[in-house]
């Protein structure tokens, strides 16, 4: 135990926590009220801005640091090559979700994306006290940048191939993601996110032994024993998302959050449904279907999220939950509905309780 508190005390030391907790950045489900919750537990709060252009980055932090001066941080996607568009493709899938929603007009695969670089240059305005990369690594000009000023670099790694390429090219801590998390897998390689599925209790130990940096575990946690666990496994501190959706803070709709209370483990599932990268979701009638024998190929990233909007805004206004994107990790039926500090100590006093 004492091995394990003095790295996870270490860790909290070296990033002003006081537990070794960290909101996972989810776009579209981190507001600020969220990362204000979790930070008056001792937590790091989290923003996914990978949808946010820079107004928007810096109205978001803006508003964290209204209420309370405890660190965050705020994630990127590296961008990906800029899609192979093929028309006739996109009809079979725009014809396939008319049966979930309203007819896709054919401009809906065109979704235009934030600049990022601009949205780089929000996050050396902003300076947060942790900026981490998903989907790649981030150019070695920026990490430069970002050193400078004395931010902290976390890179999410799915394999341990990734975390050794994170940490050349100069990351300062490895977020493993394993298999069980709820979201968009965080791949390097979008061809391989569905092949490389390295679970949790796999990867954290593999990593650690590969890497000299600290490793924080994400990925099916969503109680102090996967807190425990991803500790025990060498691990400095553990990142939870879904178990945080459920907090009112997180502002999800009630139908998703309420379906998260009763999804046991095999009831997720992957797919390229929703956005045209892999992420686990509830596997919904949508999420089912679409990856039947019969369905068509989704579209590439981000067309595909482009052409599945009209469905998802129809299924938030019905409150239908199978025609939403209802992500969700392998742990999503421990979340709490509980206020985000509640449940940021909780993990804690738990984790605390067990090592005990």
């Amino acid at each position: 135990m004492s091995t394990i508190l003095d790295r996870t005390d270490a860790f909290c030391a070296r990033f002003g926590l006081r537990i070794p907790i960290l909101l996972a950045p989810m776009g579209g489900a981190s507001p600020p009220a969220l990362s204000i919750a979790v930070a008056s537990a001792g937590a790091l709060g989290a923003c996914g801005a990978l949808l946010m252009g820079r107004d928007e980055i810096v109205a978001w932090a803006d508003a964290v640091r209204a209420e309370t001066d405890a660190p965050f941080q705020i994630n990127l996607w590296t961008p990906d090559p800029p899609p192979t568009r093929d028309a006739a493709a996109e009809g079979r899938v725009r014809a396939f979700l008319g049966r979930w929603g309203p007819p896709v007009p054919p401009e809906a695969g065109d979704m235009p994306l934030p600049d990022f670089d601009a949205q780089c240059e929000a996050l050396l305005d902003v300076k947060p006290a942790v900026v981490s990369s998903i989907m790649g690594l981030y150019p070695p000009s920026f990490v430069g940048r970002l050193k400078e000023r004395g931010i902290a670099w976390f890179a999410v790694a799915t394999t341990v191939a990734e975390a050794r390429a994170a940490e050349a090219a100069g990351a300062d801590v490895i977020v493993a993601q394993g298999a069980e998390a709820g979201g968009h897998r965080g791949a390097f390689d979008a061809s391989r996110a569905e092949r490389d599925l390295v679970g949790l209790v796999a990867l954290v130990p593999a990593v650690v032994d590969a890497v000299r940096v600290p490793v924080v575990a994400t990925g099916g946690i969503a109680d102090g024993r996967g807190v425990v666990a991803a500790l025990a496994l060498g691990a400095s501190a553990a990142q939870v998302g879904t178990g945080f959706l459920r907090c009112p803070e997180a502002g999800i709709h009630h139908a998703w959050a309420d379906a998260l209370a009763h999804t046991l483990p095999e009831e997720t599932m992957l797919s390229r449904a929703f956005s045209g990268r892999t992420g686990r979701s509830i596997a919904t009638d949508y999420a089912r279907a679409a990856v039947a024998p019969d369905a068509p190929s989704p579209a590439p990233y981000p067309v595909q999220r482009g052409l599945t909007t009209p469905m998802r805004v129809a299924g938030q206004q019905a409150a239908d939950v199978h025609r939403m994107q209802p992500w969700a990790g392998q742990s999503a039926a421990l979340a709490k509905a509980a206020p985000a500090a509640e449940v940021a100590r909780g993990l804690w006093e738990e984790a605390r309780g067990v090592l005990s």
